[in-house]
């Protein structure tokens, strides 16, 4: 796969794509040429958006399981296949953030649904088309966005970071499994970006200090051009 200027003929899709880093990578794929399909669960900012990039609006929510088979259906049946999937959506859970004691079970559960439950089901019903695309010698490749906190026990991030960590060992023992069919699992950490769900956990954080959306966009898509079948890349130490 061409990570350059033309990247015409790939076939991508993006969850949480109509904000932050979700935004940004819709941006730059389509701006490349990529065939681009993006979800997210507000109607007006996905039709915002696609008329913006030209990109394919899907009106959904990766965590909950009724949603699932719709948008996998409507990114093969527009896209004609796939070769990149992005499981960029992600929940704080309980915002602000809470000490894991003063976690309700619900905003636990909402974390896991969206941030670990979601990627599993999205891959599951893609999978086909990702093994199709890897057999015609395409590049098929699913990356799952992570984070510091999978690793750092930072308190007050216990839903988030659990279910972080949930993914990036997801992301690697489906790295070892789909080897074979040819399809490539990366977790990447884009680090600390300025993005509305980091000014939802930090709102007194220094928005300068922060990194773009479109650098870790950049990183991310360059880092598809790496030719290792494992890859777990860290472009920040914090959360």
């Amino acid at each position: 796969m061409s990570v350059h200027s033309d990247l015409k003929g790939l076939r991508a899709a993006v969850t949480g794509g109509t904000s932050g880093l979700g935004l940004a990578l819709v941006r730059a794929l389509a701006k490349r040429g990529a065939q681009v399909a993006f979800v997210a669960r507000t109607r007006e900012a996905v039709e915002r958006v696609s008329v913006e990039t030209g990109a394919l609006g899907i009106v959904g929510d990766v965590g909950r399981k009724t949603d699932i088979h719709a948008i996998a259906l409507q990114i093969t049946g527009n896209l004609g296949g796939l070769d990149l999937l992005v499981n960029n959506a992600s929940s704080l859970g309980p915002v602000p953030l809470a000490l894991l004691a003063d976690t309700q079970c619900e905003e636990l559960e909402e974390a896991l649904a969206t941030n670990l439950v979601g990627p599993f089901r999205l891959t599951k019903a893609l999978f086909g088309a990702l093994t199709a695309s890897a057999r015609q010698g395409r590049d098929a490749v699913v990356v799952n966005i992570t984070s510091d906190t999978a690793v750092n026990a930072y308190a007050g991030w216990g839903a988030y970071g659990a279910s972080k960590a949930a993914l990036q060992h997801l992301t690697a023992i489906w790295a070892e499994e789909a080897r074979e069919e040819g399809v490539r699992f990366l977790a990447i950490d884009p680090g600390d970006m300025d993005t509305p769900l980091h000014a939802q956990a930090v709102p007194e954080a220094d928005r300068s200090a922060l990194k773009r959306p479109e650098e870790a966009a950049a990183h991310i898509i360059g880092a598809l051009g790496l030719d290792q079948p494992r890859l777990a890349l860290t472009l920040e130490t914090r959360p």
